[in-house]
């Protein structure tokens, strides 16, 4: 197996570059003279960074292919305040051969004892169904093993192998603590809804080499997909009541808010309102602190300007 011999993160302006990352996006351009140059968005566990083959493009572009690992020779230089790489050398390199967690980031924590922290909550439920419901998901050992392996997001909060788990995880502890607070709210069907809530993103997205959408994903998304996933379990499950089942694909199908963050329902019930807010917050919370920490404008307090976020973010000094 090829040890890694270079992380992105440390890749500095002026330096000879001469590791293996991941091929996650290429594309052929041509530059105003009509020659032909490629883009290669090279990636591994610390981070992202573009490359650039100038000369032989063409035949380079042959050798590898989007998701493929590639060693690279090159030098790094510095292109509107951003790292960029200039490569000259190009190779593929097989996936057997390297370690899979060098180039794709994972969750600081145990996805094993986070998991085990989700199977707590289910064993607090009191409405039966519903901890019925859990049990045949949390049980079932292809969803148990992908719920912990998947990422939450392509490209915009918990963007990391176990990042799914992760979110929910947090997501349910929030929810906890609200259903304490305003004790109206049925608080085994908030933290049913909290555990479910992003449960289609399990095959939404592929994940073993590249983060990418499958075309499940693409096509139909995760929303409808969780709430197809509901029934199918609810259908096995003797006598679970239609009221329940009703409210629970209510928080499911709109715990997205509003109609334009793709929610085919905004929230009607107490339950699915508190389910949308902690959700958000909490995919909002770790999308900032993510950005921050992979900010690479080290001589200022602000970060660079953050697309998805639509502003700066300010660092704590």
């Amino acid at each position: 197996m090829k040890t890694k011999e270079i992380y992105l993160k440390d890749i500095k302006q002026g330096d000879k570059v001469a590791s293996t990352f991941l091929a996650t996006e290429k594309n052929m351009a041509f530059s105003l003279k009509g020659s032909p140059y490629l883009n290669v968005r090279l990636k591994d566990k610390t981070g992202e960074l573009d490359g650039k083959i100038w000369d032989n493009a063409t035949e380079l572009d042959q050798q590898f292919k989007k998701g493929d690992v590639i060693y690279i020779e090159g030098k790094a230089a510095n292109y509107k305040n951003s790292i960029q790489i200039s490569i000259i050398k190009i190779k593929k390199i097989a996936w057997e051969d390297v370690e899979p967690t060098d180039y794709l980031p994972a969750a600081k924590g145990d996805v094993i004892d986070m998991f085990n922290e989700i199977l707590t909550y289910v064993e607090k439920i009191q409405t039966k169904p519903l901890k019925n419901l859990l049990y045949a998901f949390m049980h079932d050992q292809k969803i148990a093993e992908l719920f912990q392996r998947a990422p939450a997001a392509k490209g915009f909060h918990h963007i990391y192998l176990g990042g799914l788990l992760e979110h929910t995880l947090s997501v349910v502890r929030l929810l906890e603590k609200v259903s304490e607070h305003y004790t109206i709210l049925n608080k085994d069907m908030v933290i049913t809804g909290g555990i479910l809530h992003d449960i289609g993103k399990i095959y939404e997205f592929s994940y073993d080499h590249i983060i990418d959408y499958s075309d499940e994903g693409r096509l139909i998304g995760h929303i409808v997909m969780g709430v197809e996933m509901i029934n199918k379990k609810i259908a096995a499950i003797d006598d679970f009541p239609q009221q329940l089942a009703l409210e629970l694909r209510h928080i499911i199908l709109s715990h997205h808010g509003e109609f334009e963050f793709g929610s085919p329902k905004r929230p009607k019930t107490l339950e699915a309102l508190v389910v949308h807010y902690i959700d958000d917050l909490d995919a909002k919370f770790n999308a900032f602190q993510t950005f921050i920490d992979d900010s690479t404008n080290n001589d200022s307090d602000w970060t660079n300007y953050n697309r998805f976020l639509d502003r700066f973010i300010y660092k704590r000094k």
